[in-house]
């Protein structure tokens, strides 16, 4: 049996190739294509095309350099570029009945639906190679000591730094995070690409953040891909808190577990959310989980706010729509059960550098206390 990485590699490259050559056989039929562009020149660019993908998710997932780096940049943008463009042909060959319905204006649809899907790609690049957005949130948390209202926090999640992003690109995030002058820092996981290992440089980037009340990380499955990266976190200067708790500050606690899809995936039993929520003293709670998965079981448990990251919002639409059956909380704030749950989608990208149609995402939380809602009922009561 492959194991579960080369599987999904196998199905990744069977599942685009199907729609790379689906994309190139519609857009054979496009009236300018047939008319200015030479067959063999159209099908040695399809064939160039499909090698630049495979070796980029061959080589390029696998390697470390410029020449690996450079194939996984094209490759996996291509694989955007082909969902992007498959998912428009696919509809208009469904009105047409596959050109069976209007078969002249079919041909010149397929044609429309192949520049919308370049039009949607270009925005999709642009989405993603920006820098992320710094997306600020109010949250009343019950049990917070009134001394800690106003208390900051700033959470990163899914950076999968090492493979496309650097020391550059983590250094202009470290300043963003800077800028905010943060209590404390989380990390939501993945952030660490699951190949290759990371240069020194990201770690002595990441030690020039700190906080008054610590930095703190969770890991995420693509910590446990290829070499542990576990141990990268407290070389980072971050306090992992793997299903354990730490009262940061008299009546807060915070409370880590590790990445649920890696438990389900290894066919691990046990309560990562007991365990972790076990023991802790009074006060108000917040629960740092990669996967957005058991948030009834933590408002149960008492939990005042989650902060969770790993669907990457469905990072390009309409795959959103898919993901979101997998994982209901997708992209940010849920009420659940009188705990609130925000879901980063995401400060980098994995895979394409491609966002379609939100940017990548800072979290900058804002923790809020009892006390001005228990005046306003004071208030009313009289």
């Amino acid at each position: 049996m492959l194991p579960w990485r080369a599987m999904f590699g196998t199905i990744l490259i069977s599942v685009c190739t199907f729609m790379h050559v689906y994309v190139f056989c519609r857009a054979s039929s496009v009236p300018f294509v047939e008319r200015y562009i030479p067959r063999k020149i159209f099908i040695a660019t399809g064939v160039i095309l499909w090698a630049i993908f495979f070796f980029g998710r061959i080589i390029g997932h696998s390697r470390t350099g410029i020449l690996a780096g450079v194939l996984e940049f094209l490759g996996m943008n291509w694989m955007a570029v082909l969902f992007l463009t498959f998912i428009p042909l696919l509809l208009i060959d469904l009105i047409t009945f596959f050109g069976f319905v209007m078969p002249r204006l079919s041909s010149y649809l397929r044609g429309f639906a192949l520049l919308i899907g370049m039009l949607l790609s270009l925005i999709a690049l642009f989405q993603g190679l920006r820098p992320p957005v710094v997306e600020k949130y109010e949250v009343s948390l019950p049990g917070l000591p009134d001394a800690l209202d106003g208390t900051v926090i700033i959470a990163l999640s899914d950076m999968h730094l090492g493979s496309q992003l650097g020391e550059s690109w983590l250094a202009a995030r470290i300043a963003q995070v800077k800028a905010h002058q943060p209590d404390f820092v989380v990390l939501l996981g993945d952030i660490f690409e699951g190949h290759g290992p990371p240069e020194d440089q990201l770690i002595d980037t990441f030690k020039q953040l700190s906080a008054s009340y610590g930095c703190w990380a969770v890991p995420g499955n693509h910590e446990s891909y290829g070499r542990n990266k576990i141990g990268l976190f407290e070389a980072a200067g971050f306090t992992l808190l793997n299903n354990a708790w730490t009262e940061v500050r008299p009546g807060l606690i915070l409370a880590g577990v590790e990445d649920l899809t890696t438990r389900r995936r290894n066919g691990q039993s046990g309560d990562p959310i007991s365990q972790a929520l076990a023991g802790r003293p009074p006060g108000a709670t917040i629960l740092l989980s990669h996967t957005p998965w058991q948030a009834e079981k933590a408002a149960k448990a008492g939990v005042g706010l989650m902060l969770s990251g790993h669907t990457h919002g469905g990072q390009i639409w309409p795959f959103g729509y898919l993901v979101q059956k997998l994982y209901p909380l997708l992209d940010g704030r849920y009420e659940v059960d009188g705990m609130t749950a925000i879901i980063c989608r995401g400060t980098g990208t994995w895979g394409p550098r491609m966002r379609l149609w939100h940017p990548s995402q800072i979290l900058h939380v804002t923790l809020r206390g009892q006390r001005e809602k228990n005046l306003l009922k004071d208030m009313l009561r009289q």
